[in-house]
């Protein structure tokens, strides 16, 4: 909405426009042509709109990377430690808080839907699981491991780099050697 507002179109032009099914509200403040594709990743796409800051993690990255066999229920993020947390109805969220170091390393930025969306690559993404494996169950870190040892370039260097900063390098170590 603040996008449109910046560019000359009121509010009631976009309730207007709401209302004969031009476009369509996905979230609050958040909409889009109703005559549009379909959105691959919707929830993270509304995200991502309205809060640019935050970054795509663990299970809701490794649905992006195709690493896990899990529909995630909540959009996971990554906020910095000490930011405010995103007060959102919909779509539900889970907020991760990261240490300066741990925030900004394996960020990257695809773009969805014309939208930009940081999300954290495959490698970085498997070691924040191991990080945050009693919270998301290790079955689903290992799956992870073993469907990107399938599908893509296995870089164990990566990730041995990525665990040594988020300070999981003892716990990755064995599994990554158990699939060399």
């Amino acid at each position: 909405m603040s996008e449109a507002i910046r560019l000359g179109i009121s509010r009631y032009a976009l309730y207007t426009m709401v209302e004969y099914g031009t476009l369509v509200q996905i979230s609050r403040g958040v909409y889009r042509l109703a005559d549009l594709p379909l959105i691959g990743h919707p929830d993270v796409v509304t995200i991502a709109s309205r809060y640019p800051k935050a970054v795509i993690c663990l299970i809701s990255a490794l649905d992006y990377y195709e690493l896990t066999t899990q529909i995630p229920h909540r959009v996971h993020i990554a906020i910095l430690e000490g930011s405010r947390t995103p007060s959102i109805t919909y779509p539900p969220i889970q907020v991760f808080r990261y240490s300066g170091a741990t925030f900004q390393i394996g960020v990257e930025t695809h773009t969805i839907d014309g939208v930009p969306v940081k999300i954290y690559g495959p490698e970085k993404t498997i070691v924040d699981c191991f990080k945050f494996r009693n919270k998301i169950g290790m079955d689903i870190v290992l799956e992870a491991l073993k469907l990107y040892r399938q599908r893509h370039d296995f870089y164990p260097a990566a990730l041995i780099s990525y665990a040594r900063t988020c300070r999981v390098e003892k716990v990755i170590t064995p599994y990554i050697e158990a699939i060399l």
